[in-house]
């Protein structure tokens, strides 16, 4: 997982409640955050990857997930999105989820994501 781009916390645990910041398909290098670029699919599984990492960090796992908000740079990517979300969240009901499109995402991410989960 890579360090916020701002003045903002990963997650914030607020009660039985941990509300992630957004998530984009970004991995750490030496040099600092970078983008993935090899296209959404790979965003995709990136942010996934960082927002596991989040998860993780505090014990929790895709399980402890409640709801999701996906928010895309092209709702044309809607079905690839639930291709690679699918691989995530296979034990018991997936979570509430909205998607949105956005009209830009930072670092001109295609994809980013943020959850809410049960502690």
């Amino acid at each position: 997982m890579s360090s916020p781009v701002g003045p903002y916390a990963p997650a914030v645990r607020a009660g039985e409640w941990l509300a992630s910041s957004g998530q984009i398909g970004v991995r750490s290098t030496p040099d600092g955050p970078v983008l993935v670029a090899a296209g959404f699919a790979e965003q995709a599984r990136q942010a996934l990857t960082n927002v596991g990492e989040v998860l993780a960090g505090r014990s929790l796992g895709w399980r402890n997930v409640v709801k999701t908000t996906v928010f895309l740079a092209d709702m044309g990517d809607f079905a690839h999105v639930n291709e690679v979300y699918g691989g995530y969240f296979k034990e018991g009901p997936p979570p509430a989820r909205a998607t949105v499109q956005a009209a830009r995402l930072p670092k001109d991410a295609l994809v980013e994501i943020d959850v809410i989960a049960a502690l």
